[in-house]
């Protein structure tokens, strides 16, 4: 999958996973991982809203796996359909989301880069 813009780091080994996952752990950032594929349309469909969170919230770090070209690392997050997105620190899951809804993605992403909801998983209510 190809982002045309945006700050989206494509992963196509384990170690660049596993690199991926260390640098944002080292700079204290929520990673949000894109499992998706070249053959659906609702993934390519999400991609540029994708690409554009990416660049609109620098202190998280966006990447993408292509379930096809990573299936071990696909099954071993136990991804049954795409896209899922999941939400993760230290890496480990806050959150996840299957299915390319626009709306849920895009308030997931603001509340996980909002400093201020960071503290804990909730977003207090106000």
């Amino acid at each position: 999958m190809e982002f045309e813009n945006g700050n989206v780091h494509v992963i196509s080994t384990k170690e660049g996973w596993d690199e991926a996952i260390s640098e944002a752990y080292e700079n204290g950032k929520i990673v949000v991982a894109n499992f998706s594929a070249s053959w659906c349309a609702p993934c390519r469909s999400i991609a540029p809203l994708y690409g554009e969170m990416s660049e609109k919230f620098p202190s998280l770090t966006f990447v993408t796996v292509d379930v096809d070209k990573m299936m071990e690392l696909s099954s071993s997050w136990e991804v049954r359909a795409t896209p899922t997105f999941f939400f993760l620190r230290d890496g480990r899951q806050l959150d996840k989301l299957v299915g390319a809804n626009r709306t849920e993605l895009l308030q997931k992403v603001a509340a996980l880069a909002d400093p201020s909801t960071r503290s804990s998983q909730r977003s207090p209510s106000h």
